[in-house]
């Protein structure tokens, strides 16, 4: 197979290639342990400038003491700091979990909502952790960007959007909705493993070969002269 010519034909090769490399569910991909959708909804707030393995070293506990929406709303806030302070921004995280359980018991039933524009309503949700929630735990179209994603898809010639919202669109608009969580997942297990920030394994890589910056770990834009 040639290299494809078009962000969208190197998007479709993208996701042939990683689900290849990466196979399984949304569920399974997934890196941080849960149990359905207000679990997982917990431990995506908490993991905001933290690692995964962070996260699930504090989750256990946290789901313990506060098995629903309704008790995690009802926690202290000093009590419930001590349980994720090693999150880090453990007071911040602490505000938006309490606020994000209250706001499921007031307007949700204490249900985790379907629609984006209900779940970024929620303190501490914005489109990312809302777009982790409907595709991982949900089952509905949802294409999270990280930092992982972001770079990926730079790297990869699939867009020249740096904003997070402009990435989502682009790609939404280049991948059928089943797909979009998936790739999501599996761009950020392979900038995980494969793809760093600083010197990116282009030798190991299963794109390089029709990756724009292979060997250069760089967006063709940024390394032009200027």
């Amino acid at each position: 197979m040639g290299k494809p010519r078009s962000p969208k034909g190197r998007a479709t090769l993208v996701r042939e290639r990683l689900a290849s490399e990466f196979p399984g569910t949304a569920a399974e991909l997934c890196e941080l342990d849960h149990e359905g959708p207000f679990q997982l909804l917990v431990a995506t707030i908490l993991s905001a400038q933290s690692t995964d393995k962070m996260i699930n070293s504090i989750t256990p506990k946290l789901f313990e003491r506060y098995p629903t929406p309704a008790q995690l709303a009802a926690a202290d806030s000093e009590a419930l700091e001590q349980l994720i302070l090693s999150s880090g921004f453990f007071r911040a995280k602490a505000r938006s979990l309490i606020g994000m359980a209250g706001a499921l018991v007031e307007r949700f039933d204490g249900q985790v909502p379907g629609p984006i524009e209900d779940l970024v309503t929620l303190p501490g949700v914005g489109r990312k952790t809302a777009n982790v929630v409907r595709s991982v735990a949900l089952g509905l179209p949802g294409f999270p960007v990280d930092t992982h994603v972001g770079r990926l898809v730079n790297r990869l010639g699939i867009t020249t959007e740096s904003d997070p919202v402009k990435v989502e669109r682009v790609v939404d608009g280049m991948v059928p909705a089943p797909e979009r969580g998936l790739l999501s997942l599996r761009l950020i297990l392979h900038g995980r493993r494969v793809c760093f920030a600083r010197r990116p394994k282009c030798g190991e890589c299963g794109l390089a070969d029709f990756c724009p910056s292979a060997g250069t770990g760089i967006p063709p834009a940024e390394a032009a002269p200027r």
